[in-house]
């Protein structure tokens, strides 16, 4: 059985026992937390689609763990200018282990 779900602006296609890495969710570590937007569950006895959603239907997730992603560089410069501006970024994530889908 599958699902896809959206979190954080994204969708993902999930099973039980998967793990993904969304955008930072507020939630603690070890704690159970429940995506209620399922667009879609697809199993042995066909798929439901959802109108945008499937209604009754969540995914719940425990949280792994935070983190911090790869740093990115964002360099900014005007030729023939002196103009240069460096700058780093690493995005916050949350990783989730799925635990169960409820259709």
């Amino acid at each position: 059985m599958y699902a896809i779900v959206e979190t954080g602006g994204k969708q993902y296609k999930v099973s039980e026992g998967d793990v993904i890495v969304v955008e930072k969710l507020d939630a603690e570590v070890g704690s159970t937390i429940q995506l209620d937007k399922v667009y879609l569950i697809g199993g042995e006895d066909g798929v439901r689609v959802g109108t945008p959603t499937v209604a009754g239907a969540s995914v719940s997730a425990k949280v792994v763990e935070h983190g911090r992603g790869e740093k990115i560089v964002v360099f900014k410069y005007k030729p023939k200018k002196n103009y240069h501006k460096k700058q780093g970024h690493r995005q916050p994530y949350t990783k989730l282990q799925i635990e169960a889908i409820q259709a």
